[in-house]
Formats: structure tokens, sequence, C-alpha cells
């Protein structure tokens, strides 16, 4: 465990934040964990032995159990995208800050021998099929993590895009409660602790390349949209956000 000692930093929690990431990418870098694409400031942190806690999640129960799987695209998640496909389940990502809604990628969309490609940013517009509704109900939901902690709080790069797919997944009835939410993550990613607000989703499970976490967090997820914490410009910016509020009678478009 990192031990990044949060309570000793500023009592705003938007600067305790950016202080952890800060550290996080600092220390990944200097040990040699991190990996391709570097500098990894500004992302969710690619790392040695990230196909070792990807293994860990394709033979635990709860992906074996999931029939579809929403993943984070990015880069330590990729050998889960890849499997999930191999697997014959159905995989469900977001594009990137959801501008083009979602995609929807499957054995019958991605041909034999193209799974690895498919599950790439690239590869997934490729082979995959967007929609700004997936017809899926969601059994699991695979999320990228720049720190967290062993009760269940995460970290992301900062722009809250993952926890808003959460929201609008939750709006449009997609994911419960009960839908299990899990990371992959290098062990120097656990720190002792990370401040939460109402929109954070906590973890299930959190996979590393030694061991696998079940948080048994006591935090509540996110029931939906928090509208208070919704800027016009992002409402703006990717058009199923819109689409929802609209219908909801969220917000006076």
């Amino acid at each position: 465990m990192l031990g990044v000692n949060v309570r000793n930093y500023d009592s705003d929690i938007d600067s305790v934040k950016k202080k952890i990431r800060m550290e996080i990418w600092r220390t990944l870098e200097e040990k040699n964990i991190a990996r391709f694409p570097l500098p990894v400031k500004g992302r969710i942190p690619n790392f040695v032995g990230s196909e070792k806690a990807a293994y860990k999640v394709i033979n635990h129960e709860i992906f074996l159990k999931a029939k579809v799987v929403f993943c984070c695209p990015d880069s330590p998640q990729r050998p889960i995208r890849e499997h999930v496909i191999r697997s014959n389940k159905i995989l469900v990502m977001a594009t990137p800050r959801l501008r083009e809604g979602f995609l929807i990628l499957s054995r019958k969309y991605v041909p034999i021998g193209k799974e690895r490609q498919a599950s790439t940013i690239r590869g997934a517009f490729i082979y995959g099929r967007k929609t700004e509704d997936p017809p899926y109900k969601i059994d699991l939901k695979v999320t990228g993590s720049v720190a967290v902690t062993v009760d269940g709080r995460r970290l992301g790069k900062g722009g809250g895009y993952s926890d808003l797919e959460y929201a609008i997944l939750r709006e449009l009835g997609l994911i419960d409660d009960k839908t299990p939410v899990i990371t992959t993550v290098h062990d120097l990613q656990i720190v002792d602790h990370i401040p939460v607000t109402k929109h954070d989703v906590p973890l299930d499970y959190i996979f590393t390349p030694t061991r696998v976490i079940k948080t048994n967090t006591k935090l509540q997820k996110p029931k939906g949209l928090i509208l208070e914490e919704l800027d016009h410009k992002k409402i703006e910016e990717i058009p199923i956000l819109k689409k929802i509020l609209r219908k909801r009678n969220y917000y006076n478009l």
C-alpha cells in the first residue's frame, strides 16, 4: 500500500484528490511500473502486471457469470475487453467523453481473429455498433482507476466520466445497486484514504497482480444523475445526457 497520508493535506476535496493523483502518477513512473502510453499523468495509468490483474478478473465468478460486461476503454483493462469478446459475452463500452454514446461489441460483429483489435479504442469503432440506449441489462461494470482504497473508494483521472457513465446507466435502468463494480490496479495504487462526494461510485472488488480484494463497501452507490453537479457545458457536449434530462423533465433545455 502506497499509504498517501491525505489527512495531512488541504481539506478541500478537489485539492486532496489532485494531490493523490499526482503522487500516484509520479510513483508509478519513478518505480518503472508505468507502461505505454506515457507519460501517465492525466491518464488511467497502464501498469506492469495489468495482464495478471485482468487474468484474475476473467477467472473470477462475477465475470464467469456475467453475460453483458460494461468496460472502460482504458489501456490496462484492454485484456478484459478482449476476453469478453472471446468468451462470447457482450461488451458495452462508452465512446470517449460519451459524445457518441456507447459501443456494442460481440461475436456477432467481431470476426474470429480480430478480438484483440476490437478491444482497442480504434478497433471498437471499426467493429462495434453505436447506440445511445444499449438494449442489454449490464451484469458487470469494469472501470479504470488512478487510486483506490480497500474499503471501495475510487479515484479516476479527474474528468468525472466514469461516474457519469454509471449515473446514465442507472437512469436507463441498465444497472442497479446489485451490479458489481470492479477495477484493476497495481498494488501501489492502493492508498489509505480517498475523500468522496455524492456522485462517486464505490467499488465492490479490486483486482491487482497479486490479490483480489472484496471491499464490502458501506458506501452507497448513486441512484442516478445528481442535477446540481451537472454543468451546462457537459450537457451540451453529451447528446445522450441531454436526451435523458429532457425525457425526465430534469432540465429546461
